[in-house]
């Protein structure tokens, strides 16, 4: 339903993964809402987004410029498509990665067509160069061409038709504030609803064909990470156990058997996540330890670590960084089914907060 964005951080093969593999890719294209009407969550944004595209339907002007922030798949691009539908407008998608000089910026800019949506995914990498030349071509629609070198270069002014320019970021806070000033509108994400989900998932169900009832789509909601990227992903491998184990209705003990078998469990911790509070938890006694120490204890790099598994963990209340390392949470005892060991008063259970944060 609402998946688009790309994460900036590699991800092993994760069922729950944020990022989009190739297998979504080409199921986007047919699950995603044509218009606002069809697009599930996000109340607010979608209300003020639909006031500014009504507004500047009634002026006959171009939107805009629209900046879009949040996780990886909420439904950015999603949303950077119906903005260019409901203008009747053309979309012209990039990102930010792609554009390293401002020659590359100044080419595409020169290429559009009045109104049109210039959608730039992870717009806070791109270069500073043409960071520079965007700030003109948003606020006056002109860039300046330089041609040639050294002494003789001459900067051409170049006019540019109106246009609309959406930008995604899951990192806003990277943004310039002289960039983030040009937006006429920013709107950011959150993560969606247990209910959300469970719309976002009975319409991919019917799309997919695929039978599911209330009980099974409340089941794969509950453990899809407030994500309709992961939503879907989960349903479609659902979809594959309740086809070849079952009769192909999707009811709630077949998702959480189907579920079982690919290691999500009931919260939408995999794998990965289950290692690292395992860890904490059983070899640490909860903490504090540092986190170079507990990736050598999982066996993943510190990095997979902290910026695939932490973040979700703590927004779950699972674990806490502190300043002498990590520590799990009571909420992290209760889900592993532990209790946690007794600590003597104004000491800890371990020397683990020695070791390298």
């Amino acid at each position: 339903m609402n998946w688009d964005d790309e994460s900036t951080t590699p991800e092993p093969d994760r069922l729950v993964a944020a990022a989009a593999d190739g297998e979504d890719t080409a199921v986007e294209a047919a699950l995603r809402p044509k218009d606002l009407g069809e697009f599930v969550g996000q109340e607010k944004v979608r209300q003020q987004l639909d006031l500014v595209l009504k507004a500047a339907r009634q002026r006959g002007a171009t939107a805009d410029h629209v900046l879009l922030s949040g996780a990886p798949g909420l439904g950015k691009t999603t949303l950077s498509m119906i903005i260019a539908a409901e203008m009747g407008a053309p979309i012209r998608i990039t990102s930010g990665p792609a554009i390293q000089h401002a020659g590359d910026l100044a080419a595409i800019l020169s290429s559009l067509q009045e109104g049109e949506v210039l959608f730039l995914d992870e717009i806070h990498r791109m270069s500073r160069p043409a960071e520079e030349m965007l700030y003109m071509a948003m606020e006056d629609f002109r860039v300046d061409v330089i041609v040639g070198k050294g002494p003789g270069a001459t900067a051409i002014p170049l006019e540019l038709p109106p246009f609309t320019l959406v930008g995604a970021t899951t990192r806003a806070g990277l943004l310039p504030p002289p960039l983030r000033d040009r937006f006429g509108f920013t709107g950011h994400m959150e993560f969606y609803a247990p209910e959300e989900l469970e719309r976002v998932i009975h319409r991919s169900a019917r799309l997919l064909d695929v039978e599911i009832d209330t009980a099974g789509a409340a089941e794969i909601a509950g453990r899809s990470r407030g994500t309709p990227r992961i939503a879907n992903r989960l349903l479609r491998r659902v979809r594959d156990y309740a086809q070849v184990r079952a009769d192909g209705v999707i009811t709630r003990e077949v998702a959480a058997t189907a579920l079982q078998v690919y290691e999500v469990d009931a919260r939408g911790l995999d794998r990965l996540d289950r290692a690292v509070l395992e860890a904490l938890l059983k070899l640490f006694g909860g903490g504090p330890v540092g986190l170079s120490t507990l990736a050598v204890a999982v066996g993943e790099e510190r990095e997979t670590v902290e910026e695939v598994a932490e973040p979700f963990l703590v927004r779950e209340g699972l674990l806490a960084r502190t300043p002498r390392g990590r520590v799990a949470t009571p909420a992290a005892w209760a889900h592993l089914g532990l209790v946690p060991p007794q600590r003597e008063a104004g000491g800890s259970s371990g020397q683990q907060g020695l070791f390298g944060a």
